[in-house]
């Protein structure tokens, strides 16, 4: 009997190959292969990159500057540096749209690279950049005028930044290199110049409209008739711990019969008295706003602000006396006033304080803002505005609830309050008066202590028990 033949396999019975043997049996000549030959052939598999391909061409080669201009006019100031590093182009594109800039290197606009890097500037401070600095500064000193860096040994005494300015001479010359290149000029801020210096800004930049001029004298100001367009003007003179600098009656009058087209001065730490003052309120009759800070004015100055007939704002800042003699001071001598500010002024004079809110009695904003004795006393002599309209108290720790209630309820016309950081003025003393009238107020902003206001937004949070909740012994 012969031998019977297997019959065949079903291929519904046959077991399916899996992913994997399917892909050792179709690549085991790979995997028998050596490293180097494995290499070889998979690189003959890469196709070849090709030697022809060329970059895209550069589309905005074909855009005009002043259409480029425009488009990065609308970007933002944060990602403008970031495109003037794309290529030579967009570098001096960028330049010219820069407006403003703050010099720390006096080489840079004594070398014409500024005027060549940016000709478009209408502002333009030089006062840190005419200090003599030593390299690798690691102090960094913050005044509320000027910031500038020094050395750990270099800055012994408080003559530093005197002692360290760049010479007149130097100054004069990069005024002259900067007038020359920035004709557009508006703003600018410069120290240790000599009125030649001034006169060499005048004569190019006649757009100036705003000038900053610190440790500035007499002698400076006889070039600052030059400006004919010159609207703002601050004028630093003696500052204590960096500089000392002298502005007196002489440099007022100057200044007044130069500069009649004032509309905003400011003196920080000048000298003179009434006749200086007088000069300019008779001379800048287009003078509305006057600061005062720090000054050392002779007694009797705050009768010249009679003169001043057009004045509409007064701000005395960081004045530790207010005026000596104050003297007999009309009602009438500041009609059009309308803004009235204290800030971080002393209040020592009650005589001084009651004939000038006597003399500005027209005013309708009152600001007082981290002053030295305004007690209850000092501020019932405010009861001589009778048209306030806003009232703005900050850091007055002395002044009462009583004192503000028998001050403000006699101001009808009071539309806006604020009253913060005052920590003698209670919540709980608030009487129905009081209340009455900041129901009708237009704005009220009320956060006297701080203490107080923080605990009513902490009610309910949990926060506050002195961690009874968190602390309990187990």
């Amino acid at each position: 009997m012969g031998k019977k033949e297997s019959s065949p396999v079903s291929p519904l019975n046959k077991r399916r190959a899996s992913w994997s043997e399917l892909w050792v049996n179709h690549h085991h000549h790979l995997l028998s292969s050596s490293p180097i030959d494995l290499a070889a052939k998979f690189q003959s598999l890469t196709p070849p990159i090709s030697k022809s391909k060329t970059l895209l061409p550069d589309f905005t080669l074909l855009l005009p500057d002043l259409i480029l201009l425009r488009i990065i006019d609308k970007i933002p100031n944060s990602h403008r540096k970031s495109l003037s590093l794309v290529c030579k182009r967009w570098f001096k594109l960028h330049g010219r749209l820069v407006r403003s800039l703050r010099l720390s290197d006096w080489e840079f606009l004594s070398s014409g690279r500024l005027i060549s890097r940016f000709p478009n500037l209408d502002t333009v401070d030089l006062v840190s950049g005419s200090l003599i600095s030593p390299p690798n500064s690691g102090i960094l000193v913050n005044h509320r005028i000027v910031s500038f860096t020094v050395g750990v040994e270099s800055y012994q005494s408080w003559s530093f930044f005197e002692e360290n300015l760049l010479s007149v001479e130097l100054v004069d010359t990069g005024l002259r290199t900067l007038a020359g290149g920035c004709s557009n000029l508006q703003k600018l801020v410069v120290t240790n110049t000599s009125e030649l210096g001034l006169l060499s800004v005048a004569e190019q930049c006649s757009r100036l409209q705003e000038l900053e001029l610190h440790k500035c004298s007499d002698s400076v100001l006889l070039g600052i008739g030059a400006f004919e367009n010159l609207q703002i003007l601050r004028l630093i003179g003696n500052v204590d711990g960096l500089y000392h600098s002298l502005v007196s009656d002489i440099g007022l009058m100057i200044l007044a019969q130069g500069c009649k087209r004032l509309v905003k001065l400011e003196l920080v730490g000048c000298e003179g008295g009434f006749d200086g003052i007088k000069e300019i309120g008779e001379c800048c009759q287009m003078l509305e706003e006057l600061t005062v800070c720090d000054h050392k004015m002779e007694s009797g100055w705050l009768e010249g602000l009679r003169y001043c007939e057009n004045l509409k704002t007064l701000k005395l800042v960081s004045c530790k006396k207010i005026d000596n003699d104050s003297g007999e001071c009309l009602s009438s001598c500041c009609p059009a006033l309308e803004r009235l500010h204290f800030e971080r002024c002393q209040f020592r004079d009650k005589n001084t304080v009651k004939a000038l809110f006597k003399m500005c009695e027209a005013a309708r904003e009152i600001v007082f803002q981290d002053c030295w004795g305004l007690d209850n006393d000092t501020f019932s002599l405010a009861l001589a505005f009778g048209r306030v309209k806003l009232l703005y108290l900050e850091g007055c720790s002395v002044l009462t609830t009583t004192g503000l209630e028998a001050v403000i309820l006699h101001w009808h016309e009071l539309e806006h309050l604020k009253v913060v950081s005052c920590k003698n003025i209670k919540d709980s003393e608030i009487s129905p008066s009081l209340s009455a009238l900041f129901s009708d107020l237009v704005e009220l902003q009320w956060r006297p202590d701080t203490r107080s206001h923080l605990a009513s937004s902490l009610t309910g949070t949990g926060i506050g028990g002195k961690g009874g909740k968190f602390f309990q012994k187990t």
